[in-house]
């Protein structure tokens, strides 16, 4: 029996434990924690949009949960393992050694979705959790039995973690070096500086949210998790099959810094947006890419000018999905008309 309990957000917000056994990363315990959005005074829509977060992250972004439900979905979000909600004290935060195990509390948050709707469920997701959903689809695409798109019907991912930043001979060199910590040591932390630039500036915006759960200057990386998600990078080069449309919404620039300052406010200070573009038609099916101007990492995070400009790229997206679902392509390129050709990317 699913008992779904008041959720930290408050009104309108459930959450519902998945237990997941016993960690394969021996840890214990570990469970997943679905939350839904689902306000008393609305009809239940019969599709829904089920969320993923990234690293040092998990789900608070109510705005975006009442975005969706404004155009018609039903919003669920998954804190993984050892994430947010999902977080006890023994957990070593957000610690997998392989992207893989992730498909247990995946495959049971899709199939309690599909339950509660009959039209599909539209997937979304933010950096790690970019990087996560692809890889899980094209794995559903491939098991016996799977369907197309396997009740999915797209995917939105928001500034994905396709490749490790830095110039490519050091990637090539860390890689290998991260192969051979990640097994000789993979809880040892990877060292490095704790930049708090980008969490300051969230803080700076406004955006509230747990610090015990998202510090400003993020969990540990860990030799074992950074190799795991390496894999996942080599796989997603070497091309997938996620089986349905997919929308990529980034910053326009990337820009790094040792401590904040106001300019970090309209930029990705986390991840590369070249390396976003340059991997993005790794992803199977048709992909559309649309840079926003002035955006953070987290492009729905943003400051309000591209915050907008990103709600309304999604809404265009979610418009034309509607339509090359039903078949009406005319109306799809009056959405692509719709679009200033400037700020759009095909792949």
């Amino acid at each position: 029996m699913t008992t779904w309990q008041p959720d930290i957000l408050g009104d309108g917000y459930q959450q519902l434990s998945l237990p997941l056994g016993t960690d394969p990363d021996g840890e214990g315990p570990i469970s997943a924690t679905l939350v839904r959005y689902q306000p008393d005074d609305v009809d239940l829509p019969d599709r829904a949009v089920l969320y993923v977060h990234g690293f040092t992250d998990y789900f608070f972004q109510q705005h975006l949960a009442e975005h969706f439900a404004a155009q018609g979905y039903r919003f669920y979000a998954l804190d993984l393992r050892k994430c947010g909600r999902s977080r006890a004290p023994e957990h070593t935060p957000h610690y997998v050694t392989d992207l893989e195990f992730y498909d247990s509390e995946l495959d049971q948050a899709l199939r309690l979705v599909r339950n509660e709707v009959s039209e599909g469920v539209l997937l979304a997701a933010h950096s790690t959790g970019g990087l996560v959903l692809p890889l899980w689809l094209d794995r559903l695409q491939r098991r016996p039995g799977g369907t197309r798109g396997a009740g999915v019907t797209g995917l939105i991912l928001n500034s994905p973690w396709f490749d490790l930043q830095g110039p490519s001979y050091l990637r090539n060199v860390g890689t290998a070096a991260i192969d051979i910590l990640g097994r000789l040591c993979p809880k040892e932390a990877v060292p490095g500086p704790k930049l708090d630039t980008y969490g300051t500036s969230l803080l700076n915006g406004g955006w509230t949210y747990d610090l015990d759960w998202k510090p400003t200057t993020g969990f540990p990386i860990r030799f074992g998790w950074i190799r795991a998600v390496r894999q996942g990078h080599a796989q997603l080069h070497r091309g997938l099959d996620i089986g349905v449309p997919s929308l990529i919404l980034r910053s326009g620039e990337s820009r790094s810094a040792p401590k904040y300052d106001p300019a970090i406010d309209t930029v990705d200070a986390v991840l590369d947006v070249r390396q976003i573009a340059r991997w993005a038609g790794c992803l199977g099916d048709r992909t559309t890419i649309v840079p926003i101007d002035g955006a953070r990492h987290d492009v729905f995070l943003s400051t309000p000018g591209p915050l907008r400009e990103a709600f309304r790229e999604l809404d265009l997206w979610l418009g034309w999905l509607d339509d090359h679902r039903t078949g009406d392509e005319t109306a799809g390129a009056r959405a692509d008309d719709a679009r200033p050709r400037t700020t759009g990317e095909h792949a």
